[in-house]
């Protein structure tokens, strides 16, 4: 009876704060729209006729808008430089590292830069930043109550997919990106809480807003099943360089930062860029989130030039804007990236082959699914987000098969990394996709045994032995007279060995290759490295420019660590 009124009771609590979370989800995706609907008719309306200059039918104002509005989150970035990006990395790095707390007045400075740089013209989308609002005012919410770290963090995956799914009308897929991107995999007893989550937050953007995706995508499509293996080669194609575009996107980062540029003039460069292109291709969707320019491939208005044009432009607008330090996403970048060259590889096969009379829409959504599900490396996501997008199950097969390919290609070259991930790898953290992160959440420090059993050199093996058979271990790190850590000796080391030999010191038998670790590695590392040397124990160092000896970790200590964080990922 005890446990029953217990389970009523979580569930209860479980179930509120998930419907608060996507209230608050959704309401914040709704205001921040506002916001960006806002400032962007100030940028376009107002401004933009300010500074009209007509030569040869191109408008020389469209280039001072972006990197006017660049030049403000420039100085904003000087107060917050943690705002950079789209910020669902930092959601992730919040729920597996941080206990689900997202600071206050970095949730602010990244609603104010994000809304100034989509309103202005940047090139990103407003999609990962609404995720991350809606977790980090959940974050807020979940710290005023003072929740577990457990319902935190869940709250906090709650908040996210209830921004994804009010953005697009997609609360299955909502669910899964949270799910995919968060938690790296799918765990049945957190689906509950994330789905009403998703519901609630996409409810409250219909209800408020009327609409949630602006692209209207054609009705009636389908294909034949002897254009699988098109889809299976432009999965391919767009997974690879998917692959090579998040690396490109980090490289402009890297080249921006390395610049010797004041820091708050490195965006208004990237805007000054953006703007040139969008000079050169105004209408579509260059700048902004770019529905305008999707809308037209789906409706099939763009030739193959254009498209394969516009999809470069997106390129390197989204590089330049993201890169110069700017806030945005680049969720909807990925879409509208991955929709022209779809649609561009269905328009070729018309050329080439017009007797199979292909739909080129398809391909575009088929394109868009492939080079989303390789750049974040979440490919359920996006299999159920055309499903919901387009209220058919028509073209299933066509997107679980470029998903699938682009997922699986892309992590060919990713090797296990996503386009969010990699911003975590180059902070210290080690997260591949595709598992749950547990062991990478855990530091030495915390499981490692602070006064362990040693041995010193001076010792002999029969010594050892006897320490063996007292203590019950059977594996020490040896040190030095000044406690730094030189080798270490075990119970392979001394078996068979001679009684002779046994007479003589540890320093003798003190040859082959050992590993290491620190207190600040994660638990994955520790592991790793016993599996390499095929060690039971690691002596644990001070740090790595001291070899002072400060603990040990064992198999043991990680199996056990294992367990009890397992045990914090879910809910009961």
């Amino acid at each position: 009876m005890a446990w029953e009124k217990h389970y009523v009771r979580k569930w209860t609590e479980v179930l509120v704060f998930s419907f608060l979370a996507g209230l608050i989800g959704g309401l914040g995706a709704v205001v921040f729209r506002f916001l960006i609907a806002v400032i962007h008719g100030f940028f376009f309306g107002k401004l933009l006729p300010l500074v009209t200059l007509q030569i040869g039918g191109f408008n020389l104002g469209y280039i001072l808008l972006p990197a006017t509005g660049a030049l403000i989150v420039g100085f904003i970035v000087l107060w917050y430089p943690e705002i950079k990006g789209n910020g669902i990395p930092e959601v992730i790095e919040a729920v597996i590292f941080k206990g689900g707390n997202i600071p206050g007045s970095f949730t602010i400075a990244k609603i104010v830069a994000t809304s100034i740089t989509i309103g202005s013209g940047g090139s990103a989308g407003r999609e990962g930043p609404i995720g991350f609002i809606g977790a980090s005012l959940t974050s807020l919410f979940a710290k005023w109550f003072g929740l577990s770290r457990e319902m935190k963090k869940l709250l906090v995956t709650c908040g996210l997919a209830a921004g994804i799914a009010g953005t697009f009308n997609t609360p299955l897929a909502g669910a899964m990106f949270a799910l995919e991107v968060v938690y790296m995999g799918a765990f049945s007893i957190n689906l509950v809480p994330i789905f009403l989550s998703a519901i609630t937050g996409n409810a409250v953007t219909l209800a408020l807003l009327k609409r949630a995706f602006e692209v209207e995508i054609p009705a009636n499509l389908g294909h034949t099943l002897v254009e699988l293996p098109f889809f299976f080669l432009l999965g391919t194609i767009l997974g690879v360089l998917a692959a090579f575009y998040a690396r490109f996107l980090y490289d402009v980062f890297d080249r921006f930062s390395a610049s010797r540029i004041p820091e708050w003039a490195k965006p208004f460069l990237g805007g000054l860029g953006v703007g040139l292109i969008g000079f050169l291709l105004p209408g579509y969707g260059v700048f902004g989130i770019g529905y305008e320019g999707m809308r037209l491939a789906f409706y099939g208005k763009l030739g193959i030039g254009l498209l394969l044009t516009l999809a470069l432009a997106k390129m390197l607008a989204t590089a330049l804007t993201i890169g110069s330090g700017q806030s945005g996403g680049i969720f909807a970048p990925s879409l509208y990236i991955g929709t022209m060259f779809g649609a561009s590889f269905g328009e070729m096969l018309n050329l080439l082959l017009p007797s199979l009379h292909v739909n080129p829409t398809v391909y575009a959504l088929a394109g868009m699914a492939a080079f989303f599900s390789g750049m974040t490396q979440a490919p359920i996501t996006q299999i159920l987000m055309v499903t919901e997008l387009t209220k058919s199950y028509a073209v299933l097969p066509a997107v679980m098969t470029s998903a699938t390919m682009g997922f699986l290609s892309a992590r060919l070259f990713l090797r296990g990394d996503s386009v969010y991930t990699m911003k975590l790898t180059r902070k210290g953290y080690h997260i591949k996709t595709g598992k749950p992160v547990i062991l990478e959440t855990i530091s030495v420090g915390e499981i490692m045994t602070k006064n362990p059993v040693y041995v010193t050199a001076d010792m002999t093996l029969f010594e050892v032995e006897h320490l063996i058979a007292e203590t019950g271990h059977d594996c020490f790190p040896v040190v030095n007279e000044r406690m730094e850590v030189i080798g270490v000796i075990g119970v392979k080391d001394i078996l068979k060995r001679a009684s002779s030999m046994k007479r003589l010191k540890v320093r003798r038998f003190l040859k082959r290759a050992y590993g290491v670790t620190y207190p600040t590695e994660t638990a994955q590392d520790a592991l790793e490295k016993l599996m390499a040397y095929d060690q039971n124990l690691l002596p644990v160092l001070e740090s790595p420019e001291s070899r002072k000896l400060v603990g040990v970790v064992t198999k043991r200590d990680i199996y056990r660590a294992y367990y009890r964080g397992l045990e914090g990922m879910y809910i009961e």
